[in-house]
């Protein structure tokens, strides 16, 4: 049976990892293209003794959308043996899934050429072309604050007393000089992820990362956070003892997703 963290892991790849394919699909221009023309359901899903554990992509001629739960009648199926082994092969590890649709081997190319393209999202993942940088930081930037938002309400206990003891409050981040923004809005143990930048009311917290690359050495680690306030890399608005918490909190989940 799988343990409550292996299943917080998997709502979190569920609802923070799978809708930011959508991203992928918009602005990777090969993927784009790849996409066009698709119409098709792919589930993926984990036995347990509680029952199944799943979600599905839904690909609708370059639209696209996550439904959680068991589709009727998927095109492809990748179906794992434990929510554990799911994990692992969404977050990269060799796990080999067994496949139900490998008749249609054009679409199932396809949809293996995506994941991939998700690895994007691994702590030693460098690219070097500029828009894959920006794409990695965008990425990121949609895919913790999501995470984020669903760390705390998959009931994690330590990420349930931060937002609990919480007013209203706004934790914005950003990339000077792009078009890239997140924030996480919490208030009295509820919690709401969103992307761009928040209007209507100042960011109880704000953290400007100074540029692409400068979000870069962050999100690799080649400096840690107080380091990287310190080589400007990133610049905190409002109380740098929160920006530490919240780091604390991202970097729990990046070790759940890798």
């Amino acid at each position: 049976m799988a343990t409550e963290r292996e299943l917080l892991t998997a709502r979190l790849f569920f609802r923070a990892v799978f809708p930011i394919i959508k991203v992928i699909l918009n602005d990777d221009e090969g993927m784009k293209k790849k996409f066009k023309n698709v119409k098709a359901e792919v589930q993926f899903v984990a036995k347990d003794e509680k029952g199944p554990v799943g979600a599905w992509l839904i690909f609708n001629n370059g639209e696209f959308n996550v439904e959680y739960g068991i589709c009727q009648k998927p095109d492809i199926t990748f179906s794992f043996k434990s929510v554990k082994k799911m994990n692992d092969m969404l977050a990269g590890k060799p796990v080999i899934p067994s496949i139900k649709g490998f008749t249609k081997v054009p679409l199932l190319i396809k949809i293996l050429s995506l994941l991939l393209s998700l690895k994007i999202l691994m702590p030693n993942a460098r690219p070097k072309d500029p828009q894959k940088k920006r794409l990695k930081v965008k990425l990121s930037f949609y895919m913790i604050t999501t995470a984020l938002s669903q760390y705390n309400k998959g009931g994690d206990a330590d990420m349930i007393k931060w937002t609990t003891k919480q007013p209203d409050r706004i934790y914005q981040i950003s990339v000077e000089g792009e078009d890239i923004a997140a924030y996480l809005r919490v208030k009295a143990g509820n919690s709401k992820a969103g992307r761009g930048f928040y209007l209507r009311k100042r960011p109880f917290l704000h953290m400007k990362f100074h540029g692409v690359d400068g979000a870069l050495a962050v999100l690799l680690r080649d400096a840690e956070f107080v380091d990287a306030v310190g080589k400007g890399y990133v610049s905190v608005e409002g109380a740098p003892e929160y920006a530490a918490q919240l780091n604390d909190f991202m970097q729990r989940i990046q070790a759940m997703l890798t």
